[in-house]
Protein backbone atom coordinates (compact mmCIF):
# COMPACT_ATOMS: atom_id res chain seq x y z
CA UNK A 1 0.00 0.00 0.00
CA UNK A 2 1.40 3.30 -0.89
CA UNK A 3 1.84 6.08 1.69
CA UNK A 4 1.21 9.67 1.55
CA UNK A 5 4.49 11.58 -0.23
CA UNK A 6 4.43 14.23 1.83
CA UNK A 7 3.34 13.46 5.24
CA UNK A 8 1.17 10.63 7.08
CA UNK A 9 -0.24 12.99 9.67
CA UNK A 10 -3.47 14.57 8.78
CA UNK A 11 -3.79 18.49 8.78
CA UNK A 12 -6.80 20.45 10.90
CA UNK A 13 -9.80 22.05 9.13
CA UNK A 14 -8.27 24.91 10.52
CA UNK A 15 -5.33 24.59 8.83
CA UNK A 16 -7.07 23.81 5.58
CA UNK A 17 -9.56 26.82 5.28
CA UNK A 18 -6.62 28.99 5.60
CA UNK A 19 -4.34 27.24 2.87
CA UNK A 20 -7.46 27.38 1.06
CA UNK A 21 -8.23 31.02 2.00
CA UNK A 22 -4.50 31.71 0.70
CA UNK A 23 -4.62 30.11 -2.86
CA UNK A 24 -7.83 32.24 -3.39
CA UNK A 25 -6.38 35.15 -2.80
CA UNK A 26 -3.37 34.36 -4.82
CA UNK A 27 -5.90 33.20 -8.02
CA UNK A 28 -7.67 36.89 -7.43
CA UNK A 29 -4.53 38.59 -6.94
CA UNK A 30 -3.43 37.19 -10.46
CA UNK A 31 -6.56 37.96 -12.15
CA UNK A 32 -6.79 41.88 -11.28
CA UNK A 33 -2.65 41.78 -12.20
CA UNK A 34 -3.48 40.75 -15.54
CA UNK A 35 -6.50 42.86 -16.05
CA UNK A 36 -4.69 45.79 -14.77
CA UNK A 37 -2.02 45.45 -17.48
CA UNK A 38 -4.60 45.08 -20.10
CA UNK A 39 -6.77 47.80 -18.99
CA UNK A 40 -5.03 50.18 -20.94
CA UNK A 41 -5.25 48.32 -24.12
CA UNK A 42 -9.09 47.78 -23.28
CA UNK A 43 -10.65 48.88 -26.92
CA UNK A 44 -7.59 47.06 -28.83
CA UNK A 45 -8.88 44.17 -27.65
CA UNK A 46 -12.55 44.87 -28.20
CA UNK A 47 -11.33 45.70 -31.84
CA UNK A 48 -9.47 42.43 -32.04
CA UNK A 49 -12.29 40.14 -30.87
CA UNK A 50 -15.06 41.90 -32.99
CA UNK A 51 -13.18 41.12 -35.77
CA UNK A 52 -14.67 38.20 -37.30
CA UNK A 53 -17.91 40.14 -37.30
CA UNK A 54 -16.96 43.44 -38.57
CA UNK A 55 -15.46 41.37 -41.89
CA UNK A 56 -18.57 40.21 -42.95
CA UNK A 57 -20.76 43.58 -42.31
CA UNK A 58 -22.58 44.98 -45.34
CA UNK A 59 -20.35 47.15 -46.74
CA UNK A 60 -20.74 51.00 -44.78
CA UNK A 61 -22.44 49.11 -41.95
CA UNK A 62 -20.71 49.28 -38.23
CA UNK A 63 -21.58 47.93 -34.61
CA UNK A 64 -23.24 49.99 -32.84
CA UNK A 65 -23.93 50.90 -29.14
CA UNK A 66 -27.54 51.13 -27.66
CA UNK A 67 -26.74 52.16 -24.04
CA UNK A 68 -25.16 55.24 -23.29
CA UNK A 69 -22.15 54.17 -20.86
CA UNK A 70 -21.58 51.06 -23.42
CA UNK A 71 -18.75 52.11 -25.33
CA UNK A 72 -16.82 52.55 -21.89
CA UNK A 73 -18.26 49.41 -20.22
CA UNK A 74 -18.14 46.59 -22.74
CA UNK A 75 -14.75 47.12 -23.69
CA UNK A 76 -14.26 47.17 -20.02
CA UNK A 77 -16.08 43.70 -19.20
CA UNK A 78 -14.72 41.89 -21.70
CA UNK A 79 -10.87 42.98 -20.58
CA UNK A 80 -12.24 41.63 -17.58
CA UNK A 81 -12.84 38.29 -18.81
CA UNK A 82 -9.87 38.24 -20.97
CA UNK A 83 -8.03 38.37 -17.77
CA UNK A 84 -10.32 35.47 -16.21
CA UNK A 85 -9.62 33.44 -19.14
CA UNK A 86 -5.56 34.15 -18.87
CA UNK A 87 -5.68 33.21 -15.32
CA UNK A 88 -6.91 29.46 -15.46
CA UNK A 89 -3.10 28.50 -15.75
CA UNK A 90 -2.39 30.42 -12.07
CA UNK A 91 -6.14 29.15 -10.78
CA UNK A 92 -5.70 25.28 -11.77
CA UNK A 93 -1.98 25.72 -10.31
CA UNK A 94 -3.49 26.93 -6.97
CA UNK A 95 -5.81 23.93 -6.86
CA UNK A 96 -3.39 21.26 -7.84
CA UNK A 97 -1.64 23.03 -5.32
CA UNK A 98 -4.23 22.69 -2.78
CA UNK A 99 -5.04 19.18 -3.29
CA UNK A 100 -1.87 17.41 -4.27
CA UNK A 101 -0.46 16.98 -0.58
CA UNK A 102 -3.88 14.03 -0.37
CA UNK A 103 -2.82 12.40 -3.49
CA UNK A 104 -0.16 9.20 -3.62
CA UNK A 105 2.96 9.02 -5.75
CA UNK A 106 0.81 7.01 -8.70
CA UNK A 107 -2.02 9.51 -8.62
CA UNK A 108 0.51 12.31 -9.03
CA UNK A 109 1.86 10.78 -12.36
CA UNK A 110 -1.56 10.80 -13.45
CA UNK A 111 -3.36 14.02 -12.52
CA UNK A 112 -0.06 16.35 -14.12
CA UNK A 113 -0.38 15.47 -17.31
CA UNK A 114 -3.99 15.85 -17.22
CA UNK A 115 -3.52 19.54 -15.64
CA UNK A 116 -1.27 20.39 -18.54
CA UNK A 117 -3.72 18.93 -20.92
CA UNK A 118 -6.81 20.63 -19.07
CA UNK A 119 -5.15 23.98 -19.88
CA UNK A 120 -4.52 23.01 -23.66
CA UNK A 121 -7.63 21.93 -24.33
CA UNK A 122 -9.45 24.95 -22.43
CA UNK A 123 -7.13 27.34 -24.47
CA UNK A 124 -7.77 25.27 -27.66
CA UNK A 125 -11.43 25.15 -27.30
CA UNK A 126 -11.37 29.12 -27.28
CA UNK A 127 -9.19 29.28 -30.59
CA UNK A 128 -11.43 26.85 -32.13
CA UNK A 129 -14.20 28.93 -31.61
CA UNK A 130 -12.40 32.25 -32.46
CA UNK A 131 -10.47 31.00 -36.17
CA UNK A 132 -12.96 28.37 -37.53
CA UNK A 133 -16.19 28.74 -35.82
CA UNK A 134 -16.92 32.88 -36.10
CA UNK A 135 -15.87 33.29 -39.63
CA UNK A 136 -18.36 30.44 -40.52
CA UNK A 137 -20.95 31.22 -38.18
CA UNK A 138 -21.03 34.94 -39.35
CA UNK A 139 -20.69 34.32 -42.68
CA UNK A 140 -23.76 32.42 -42.90
CA UNK A 141 -25.67 34.89 -40.71
CA UNK A 142 -24.80 37.26 -43.17
CA UNK A 143 -25.52 35.54 -46.08
CA UNK A 144 -29.16 35.22 -45.20
CA UNK A 145 -30.35 38.49 -43.87
CA UNK A 146 -33.44 39.33 -45.41
CA UNK A 147 -33.17 42.25 -47.91
CA UNK A 148 -33.87 45.96 -46.87
CA UNK A 149 -32.46 44.91 -43.05
CA UNK A 150 -29.19 46.61 -41.82
CA UNK A 151 -27.18 44.14 -40.43
CA UNK A 152 -25.65 46.53 -37.48
CA UNK A 153 -24.78 44.75 -34.13
CA UNK A 154 -24.89 46.21 -30.75
CA UNK A 155 -21.49 45.88 -29.00
CA UNK A 156 -22.63 44.40 -25.98
CA UNK A 157 -24.49 41.87 -27.73
CA UNK A 158 -22.06 40.72 -29.51
CA UNK A 159 -20.14 40.48 -26.41
CA UNK A 160 -22.56 38.59 -24.34
CA UNK A 161 -22.82 36.42 -27.71
CA UNK A 162 -19.25 35.15 -28.01
CA UNK A 163 -18.72 34.58 -24.59
CA UNK A 164 -21.01 31.78 -24.39
CA UNK A 165 -19.62 30.88 -27.02
CA UNK A 166 -16.17 31.13 -25.71
CA UNK A 167 -17.07 29.38 -22.75
CA UNK A 168 -19.24 26.54 -24.16
CA UNK A 169 -16.54 25.60 -26.46
CA UNK A 170 -13.61 26.03 -23.64
CA UNK A 171 -15.34 23.50 -21.40
CA UNK A 172 -16.71 21.15 -24.16
CA UNK A 173 -12.91 20.92 -25.39
CA UNK A 174 -12.80 19.13 -21.47
CA UNK A 175 -14.42 16.23 -22.76
CA UNK A 176 -12.01 13.94 -23.22
CA UNK A 177 -9.90 15.13 -19.57
CA UNK A 178 -13.37 13.91 -18.19
CA UNK A 179 -13.82 10.87 -19.82
CA UNK A 180 -10.35 9.82 -19.30
CA UNK A 181 -10.93 10.39 -15.70
CA UNK A 182 -14.49 8.48 -15.24
CA UNK A 183 -12.19 5.60 -16.85
CA UNK A 184 -9.23 5.58 -14.94
CA UNK A 185 -11.12 5.81 -11.46
CA UNK A 186 -13.27 2.91 -12.49
CA UNK A 187 -16.45 4.85 -12.08
CA UNK A 188 -17.39 3.31 -15.94
CA UNK A 189 -15.81 1.03 -17.72
CA UNK A 190 -15.16 1.14 -21.31
CA UNK A 191 -17.48 -1.08 -22.86
CA UNK A 192 -19.94 0.03 -21.50
CA UNK A 193 -19.42 3.61 -22.73
CA UNK A 194 -18.61 2.15 -26.23
CA UNK A 195 -21.96 0.93 -26.20
CA UNK A 196 -23.50 4.13 -24.71
CA UNK A 197 -21.98 5.68 -27.42
CA UNK A 198 -25.56 6.73 -29.42
CA UNK A 199 -26.60 8.38 -26.17
CA UNK A 200 -23.15 10.07 -25.67
CA UNK A 201 -23.70 11.38 -29.62
CA UNK A 202 -27.65 12.76 -28.78
CA UNK A 203 -25.95 14.25 -25.87
CA UNK A 204 -23.43 16.37 -27.32
CA UNK A 205 -26.63 17.78 -30.07
CA UNK A 206 -28.07 18.44 -26.75
CA UNK A 207 -25.71 20.58 -25.06
CA UNK A 208 -24.46 22.03 -28.12
CA UNK A 209 -28.63 23.50 -28.15
CA UNK A 210 -28.57 24.49 -24.56
CA UNK A 211 -24.69 26.16 -24.13
CA UNK A 212 -25.14 27.96 -27.94
CA UNK A 213 -27.55 30.35 -29.52
CA UNK A 214 -30.87 29.14 -30.84
CA UNK A 215 -29.23 28.20 -34.53
CA UNK A 216 -28.51 24.61 -35.79
CA UNK A 217 -25.25 26.08 -37.10
CA UNK A 218 -24.07 26.88 -34.08
CA UNK A 219 -24.71 23.86 -32.44
CA UNK A 220 -23.73 21.64 -34.55
CA UNK A 221 -20.17 23.34 -34.44
CA UNK A 222 -19.93 22.35 -30.94
CA UNK A 223 -21.78 18.99 -30.35
CA UNK A 224 -19.48 16.85 -33.63
CA UNK A 225 -15.81 18.12 -31.57
CA UNK A 226 -17.39 17.37 -28.35
CA UNK A 227 -18.34 13.75 -29.85
CA UNK A 228 -14.86 13.71 -31.78
CA UNK A 229 -13.13 14.36 -28.49
CA UNK A 230 -15.25 11.95 -26.20
CA UNK A 231 -13.69 9.22 -28.67
CA UNK A 232 -10.19 10.63 -27.87
CA UNK A 233 -10.64 10.33 -24.46
CA UNK A 234 -12.43 6.56 -25.08
CA UNK A 235 -9.47 5.68 -26.79
CA UNK A 236 -6.63 7.21 -24.03
CA UNK A 237 -8.86 5.79 -21.15
CA UNK A 238 -8.87 2.15 -22.68
CA UNK A 239 -5.40 2.31 -22.88
CA UNK A 240 -4.46 3.23 -19.47
CA UNK A 241 -7.07 0.38 -18.03
CA UNK A 242 -5.66 -2.01 -20.34
CA UNK A 243 -1.64 -1.25 -18.73
CA UNK A 244 -3.07 -1.37 -15.19
CA UNK A 245 -5.02 -4.75 -16.12
CA UNK A 246 -1.43 -6.09 -17.21
CA UNK A 247 0.17 -4.56 -14.06
CA UNK A 248 -2.47 -6.20 -11.83
CA UNK A 249 -2.17 -9.70 -14.16
CA UNK A 250 1.70 -9.27 -13.63
CA UNK A 251 1.39 -8.58 -9.66
CA UNK A 252 -1.04 -11.81 -9.02
CA UNK A 253 1.25 -14.43 -11.40
CA UNK A 254 4.34 -13.27 -9.19
CA UNK A 255 5.99 -16.36 -7.70
CA UNK A 256 6.37 -16.61 -4.11
CA UNK A 257 9.17 -18.15 -2.82
CA UNK A 258 8.54 -22.07 -1.09
CA UNK A 259 10.42 -22.67 2.43
CA UNK A 260 13.25 -24.93 1.00
CA UNK A 261 13.01 -28.66 1.65
CA UNK A 262 16.42 -28.56 3.14
CA UNK A 263 15.20 -26.39 6.23
CA UNK A 264 15.20 -27.80 9.71
CA UNK A 265 11.81 -29.39 11.42
CA UNK A 266 10.63 -27.54 13.60
CA UNK A 267 11.68 -28.29 17.31
CA UNK A 268 8.70 -30.63 18.83
CA UNK A 269 7.63 -30.11 22.62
Amino acid sequence: MNARPDSDQEMPLVAHLTELRTRLLRCVVAVLLIFAGLFYFAQDIYTLVSAPLRAYLPEGATMIATGVASPFLTPFKLTAWVALFLSVPVILYQVWGFIAPGLYKHEKRIALPLLASSIFLFYAGMAFVYFLVFPLMFHFFASVTPEGVAMMTDINEYLDFILTLFFAFGVAFEIPVATFLIIWIGLVDVETLKKARPYVVVGCFVVGMVLTPPDIFSQTLLAVPMWLLFEIGLLFGAMVRRDASKEETSDSTAIVPRESDDQPPAPQA
